[in-house]
């Protein structure tokens, strides 16, 4: 029972078709005329499982029965392709007029007599997607084993292609979902922060004012409300700012600005933060010119954040090194701690926003998971780069690349805005 060569051509040409083939309508058109040509039959249809009918429903047909069967729905039980569908098996009926399965709905509505039919499920693993049906073999002949072989070769590709159209579907259905899940984020932290600045200012400015003028019984308590409003206005900052940067409403306002002046003046903000904790901060930055073209707010930041982060999870005791220094195109900048480490199953993701390390460091050391994103996002914006090397309980380097000016940014993607 060999498939002849031209058999075997017929496949092949189906096969190129289907893997070109976007749509699924002409994918299950191209399939009718193989399995026609195949089995020698008058025509043949694909019909889909309904679920919500709970029966088959005509997906495809020739043109001369499409206007009237198209969408008609046949039953599972009471029919050729409901039995092949229910046995997810091959079903052969050589007169249809004698056979207590064959739905006559069809022919009824169509005014076309079926004599003979072979039905082979469309299967994708043990789930039956569908039938795959020829009509009257030429000739008043009998479908054999070997039609049987040829149209389930068939079918097995047109099942393949309706599994890849299903995966396909529900992958664009995933990203919009995600798509618009995103935006309903952004439009929060955006709406959270709006509303927040205006009320958190006021407690500053008033819990300020109010330290001056109080008496000093009352200044720590006092400090604990600028210092607590302080930190949830930073944290507000932080989530803006990363949102900002990822839906691209963040501004670079380009001009030269010095690197080493930078990290140093962010060094002195928490220089008494190093000192309580009994930490040695100790800064290289010998060379003069490091100048790059930037926004030296946005740098300060991502730089503030990194000697938080270092200072943060290095222990009593410890030490942080940053060093400076120009290499080909770029400024390279290496914060460096012998603290906690970063375990490696997190090293992929501690960029990203709200993610956290090791749930016990969280709760020792608190935080959002905010810091280490805003300064890869601020650093990117300059076409930079920034990344991390870590051993547990031996400490981390954290290195940023950022480009010396705006031709190199461009290059790296980058587009930046002068003020």
């Amino acid at each position: 029972m060999a498939i002849s060569p031209s058999q075997s051509e017929s496949l092949l040409r189906f096969s190129r078709h289907a893997s070109v083939t976007v749509s699924l309508r002409e994918l299950f058109l191209a399939a009718l005329n193989t399995a026609i040509e195949l089995t020698g039959s008058e025509t043949a249809s694909i019909l889909e499982y309904d679920q919500a009918g709970q029966s088959l429903r005509f997906a495809a047909l020739p043109r001369q029965h499409r206007q009237r069967l198209e969408g008609m729905l046949v039953p599972l039980r009471g029919s050729i392709a409901g039995l092949a569908w229910r046995d997810k098996q091959p079903v052969a009926v050589q007169d249809a007029a004698q056979s207590k399965d064959h739905f006559h709905g069809a022919d009824e509505l169509s005014g076309y007599e079926t004599h003979s039919l072979l039905a082979v499920p469309l299967l994708a693993g043990e789930q039956a997607l569908g039938v795959l049906e020829v009509v009257n073999k030429r000739g008043a002949a009998k479908y054999t084993g070997e039609d049987v072989i040829l149209l389930e070769s068939l079918a097995s590709q047109v099942a393949l292609a309706m599994e890849n159209d299903t995966l396909r579907r529900q992958t664009l259905q995933v990203r919009e979902d995600a798509a618009h899940l995103e935006k309903m984020k952004g439009d929060f932290i955006a709406i959270t922060s709006h509303e927040l600045r205006t009320p958190l200012g006021l407690i500053l400015g008033h819990a300020t004012f109010l330290r001056e003028i109080i008496g000093a019984e009352y200044r720590e308590q006092l400090d604990t409300i600028i210092r607590n409003a302080s930190r949830l206005k930073e944290i507000i900052e932080s989530a803006a700012a990363v949102e900002n940067a990822a839906s691209g409403a963040a501004i670079v306002r380009r001009r030269n600005v010095s690197v080493g002046k930078i990290i140093s003046d962010q060094a002195d903000l928490l220089r008494e933060q190093f000192q309580a904790k009994n930490l040695t901060l100790r800064l290289d930055l010998a060379q003069a010119d490091l100048m790059v073209e930037g926004d030296g707010e946005k740098i300060a930041v991502a730089f503030n954040n990194l000697l938080h982060n270092a200072l943060t999870f290095t222990d009593s005791g410890g030490h942080v090194f940053v060093i400076a220094e120009r290499i080909p195109g770029y400024v390279k900048v290496s914060i460096i701690d012998n603290g906690v480490g970063i375990p490696q199953k997190d090293l992929e993701h501690i960029f990203e926003r709200f993610y956290q390390v090791e749930s016990h460091l969280t709760r020792k050391h608190g935080g959002m998971g905010l810091g280490l994103s805003v300064a890869k996002s601020m650093i990117e914006m300059h076409g930079g780069m920034i990344s991390v090397d870590s051993v547990p309980d031996k400490g981390s380097n954290f290195t940023v690349l950022l480009p010396l000016d705006s031709s190199q940014a461009a290059a790296a993607g980058k587009v930046f805005v002068d003020e």
